[in-house]
């Protein structure tokens, strides 16, 4: 959202609370049941208050998406230091909440060419800040990858926990258990000594 197309100022608390709400529809009824009016209705004000905050609901579904990328960069930054960062890495990636709205971004940004380039945009800067964690690890000898690379160490360990969470909230468990008991194995043998 360029400052040319966003209204409103930016850390209001009704700015915040519209945020909130359009992230707490998407994670509980999904991305199809958020437009301006429904979050109106819900924030208690009228829609013409929302477009004043989001021009579109593409730039709503924008902010939320930016929050939340704010939000995980500072849980990645956070496990940056972390003594063993790769099951760090693995946690953080496998967290149920994170999936489903990720879940609900993926399918939104099938449809709309904005919301897949933001969420392209913020995917790669989260993988960057990624990558620089565990390649600092290797480097200062917190992490042995055996061979691989940092890049693949962090694809790997977050697809893989993100698709067994997506998978457990349909309710498919089939060989989860054989899978995280590898990954528990492996990840022993990466981390610290």
């Amino acid at each position: 959202m360029s400052a040319s197309r966003r209204m409103g100022t930016e850390n209001t608390e009704t700015r915040q609370r519209l945020i909130e709400l359009t992230e707490r529809l998407m994670m509980e009824e999904g991305y199809a049941a958020v437009g301006i009016r429904r979050v109106a209705r819900e924030a208690d004000v009228a829609p013409a208050l929302v477009l004043y905050y989001f021009r579109t609901l593409d730039d709503l579904f924008i902010a939320v998406l930016r929050r939340g990328a704010e939000e995980e960069l500072a849980r990645q930054r956070a496990i940056a230091d972390d003594a063993d960062p790769l099951r760090a890495l693995w946690g953080l990636a496998g967290r149920r909440g994170a999936a489903r709205i990720t879940e609900e971004f993926m399918a939104l940004g099938n449809h709309r060419k904005a919301i897949r380039a933001e969420i392209t945009a913020q995917a790669e800067r989260y993988r960057r800040a990624q990558l620089e964690s565990l390649t600092r690890a290797q480097d200062e000898g917190r992490l042995d990858l055996h061979g691989a690379t940092p890049m693949a160490a962090v694809v790997i360990s977050t697809a893989l926990s993100r698709v067994l969470v997506m998978e457990e909230e349909m309710g498919l468990t089939c060989g989860h258990e054989e899978t995280r008991t590898l990954v528990e194995d492996l990840l022993t043998r990466m981390g610290p000594a």
